[in-house]
């Protein structure tokens, strides 16, 4: 029954255990992890600085001071120009969306078309939107005409993860610049919806069951000259360069988790950016005959971002996100990280579940090894240290693009460490309420602290030991309880006994039992003490003067007087638990506790306090002043043998 109640006890514990760890994972993954995935991007994954091949043109503070925002579209138009004209770029993309015509400025209009129209290394951004479309039959016609100008080969072998495309539609671009543009990237963006930071991109997008590459994607099949694109469950694979890009899935799309680089000092760019003011600056003064603001040779043989993000113009031009590395992090900046990720390789990946659980299930595991194997103390040593190796083992895989769950295992530890001290306190009170029980079945203290040691062993059995035996008894207890009432003989008793037991305790005995007036004390067994025989020999002495003073305090308040009668024998013996599985008694049995017993009584015999077998005599001769009786009748013994009296010891402290 009582098997069952803990078998239970633990059962219960157990759920309880694995429920709060299921609720700590669902708070941890949804609120701490994505906030120390940042952390750990910012200051251990973002340890490199962005490649140099990739630069920035940006529409910023001192461009808009220039020319106030919106621009008209020939400024873009000279910028674009003075790339693809003068600078020997190897690829642009353009982080930005024409949607409507400019109708305050039609030939600016025209300038940028008709520039466009002639640059053969242009990837333009477009956008999906949620609204569904007024004119279905008119969307469907644009979607077609966008696919077939603007679609890439990419290929669905997904089995596990699909969802429906959120989108309704496209942002539409306006004709004449639909028809200028050559090639077109998305630059949907999605955020971690926990807390709303940007640390994936938007791979690939979906509408009506057709898939468009992001910007990045786009501008890096052109680069390498892949033309076609593989979906698989966990992964994305471009076919000519065999480029593996781990995904997630979602409703927005396919995403890929960015690897971030060092933001360049006093910017908020990972990359160098020139102002798009400058370039047009640069053009004016090479169609006038002057030096360039910006030589055409900072651009040869680059890919260059085109981008806009001013945030000191009157008419803000904001485009960022919040990312690990900044609170606003340009867009045309994200961008650019994305497909340099794509063309170094620098890709990150994220630890699946079932990594994660493994890592949970062994650092749970470990905790409670560590806690039930160890004290207090050198546990919480060791899973501190064993805390702190995770770590460590976190900021590596970092270091190395692997991002693995830093917050969960380490919370899911501090859970299985709680449940584990509070289990192992409850179970170390039940032994408690065990050890009251074994109580129950011994008398000394010593012995208790034995069957402590070995609570979840105590049974039927024992051991045989060297030891010393000591039986010392009242003289004339008899007659002396028939003259005085219960009480007085029970109190004198008492007394006697609450003196002589430190004595004996001193000496590393053990008192294995009181029989009326007498006591039985061992000596070498449970306590280990190799002197054993000297050691009850000195205890004996001392108990005999202890005597002494009793008797005079008692003949001083006018009780009886007061004798004992020591009798000590060494030899082997049988030690340990006797009785039954319901009742144990610790002792010590055999010949030699016998003739210690006989020994005691022979003090009547010859008026003696103090007698030691021949055993005993041998490993005290050297201290002790006895009296040898010779040739002593022991009752069971068919040989007479030799007994001592010990008159004094020349030694009384252990």
């Amino acid at each position: 029954m009582k098997n069952l109640k803990s078998k239970l006890f633990f059962i219960y514990s157990f759920i309880f255990y694995v429920a709060l760890t299921f609720v700590l994972l669902l708070i941890s993954w949804q609120i701490l992890e994505p906030n120390a995935y940042n952390f750990m991007v910012k200051n251990f994954s973002a340890i490199q600085n962005a490649s140099d091949r990739i630069v920035m043109v940006v529409i910023d503070d001192k461009s808009t001071s220039r020319y106030r925002w919106p621009w008209k579209r020939d400024l873009y138009a000279k910028v674009f120009e003075y790339l693809s004209k003068y600078c020997n770029t190897e690829l642009i993309g353009f982080d930005a969306i024409f949607t409507s015509l400019d109708q305050e400025a039609p030939q600016a209009d025209k300038e940028l078309f008709n520039t466009v129209k002639q640059i053969k290394n242009l990837v333009v951004g477009f956008s999906l939107i949620d609204e569904k479309p007024a004119d279905k039959e008119q969307s469907e016609l644009y979607e077609q005409k966008f696919y077939d100008k603007f679609g890439v080969n990419i290929e669905d072998k997904r089995v596990k993860y699909r969802f429906p495309s959120k989108y309704g539609s496209f942002s539409k671009y306006p004709k004449a610049y639909f028809d200028s543009v050559k090639y077109a990237g998305s630059v949907n963006s999605t955020r971690l919806p926990s807390n709303g930071y940007m640390v994936f991109n938007d791979l690939i997008v979906s509408l009506n069951q057709k898939y468009y590459p992001s910007l990045s994607l786009r501008m890096y099949m052109l680069l390498s000259g892949a033309d076609k694109v593989t979906m698989y469950d966990d992964f994305v694979q471009i076919e000519k360069t065999g480029l593996k890009i781990p995904t997630t899935v979602s409703y927005n799309g396919l995403h890929n988790y960015i690897k971030f680089y060092k933001i360049l000092d006093r910017t908020s760019y990972s990359f160098k950016k020139y102002s798009a003011v400058d370039l047009i600056d640069s053009l004016e003064n090479i169609k006038n005959g002057k030096p360039p603001v910006i030589n055409p040779s900072e651009f040869s043989g680059k890919i260059v971002f085109v981008g806009a993000n001013a945030k000191a113009s009157a008419i803000k031009v904001i485009d960022a996100q919040p990312t690990p590395m900044l609170h606003e992090h340009p867009g045309v900046d994200i961008q650019a990280i994305n497909l340099s990720n794509f063309i170094n390789k620098d890709i990150m990946k994220i630890s699946s579940l079932k990594f994660d659980f493994c890592v949970i299930l062994l650092l749970s595991i470990l905790t409670f090894i560590i806690i039930s194997r160890f004290s207090v103390f050198k546990s919480l040593l060791l899973l501190i240290l064993t805390s702190f190796c995770y770590l460590i083992f976190a900021v590596f895989c970092y270091r190395h693009n692997f991002a693995v769950n830093v917050v969960t295992p380490l919370g899911i530890q501090l859970v299985t460490m709680i449940f584990a001290y509070s289990y192992r306190f409850i179970v170390e009170g039940k032994n408690k309420e065990k050890i009251k029980q074994a109580m129950g079945k011994y008398l000394s203290q010593d012995i208790m602290k034995s069957v402590v040691k070995n609570i979840d062993d105590i049974k039927l059995g024992g051991k045989r030991a060297n030891v010393t035996v000591l039986f010392a008894d009242i003289r004339g207890f008899t007659s002396m309880s028939e003259k005085m009432t219960a009480e007085e003989v029970s109190k004198i008793l008492n007394e006697y006994f609450t003196e002589i037991e430190p004595i004996i305790t001193k000496y590393n005995g053990v008192i294995n039992k009181f029989i009326g007036d007498a006591v039985m004390a061992i000596f070498g067994e449970p306590i280990q003490d190799l002197n054993h025989p000297v050691n009850a020999v000195k205890c004996a002495y001392e108990m005999l003067k202890k005597v002494d003073e009793l008797r005079d305090k008692w003949l001083f308040e006018g009780k009886p007087k007061i004798e004992i009668g020591v009798g000590i024998n060494t030899g082997d013996a049988f030690v340990g638990n006797i009785g039954s599985e319901k009742r144990l008694e610790y002792t010590v049995i055999g010949d030699t506790v016998n003739l210690a017993s006989r020994i005691e009584s022979y003090n009547k015999v010859y008026r003696t306090n103090f007698l030691i077998s021949s055993s005993t005599y041998s490993y005290v001769s050297n201290i002790a002043d006895v009296i040898k009786i010779s040739e002593v009748t022991i009752r069971g013994k068919a040989k007479k043998m030799d007994i001592y009296e010990v008159l004094r010891i020349s030694q009384t402290e252990p």
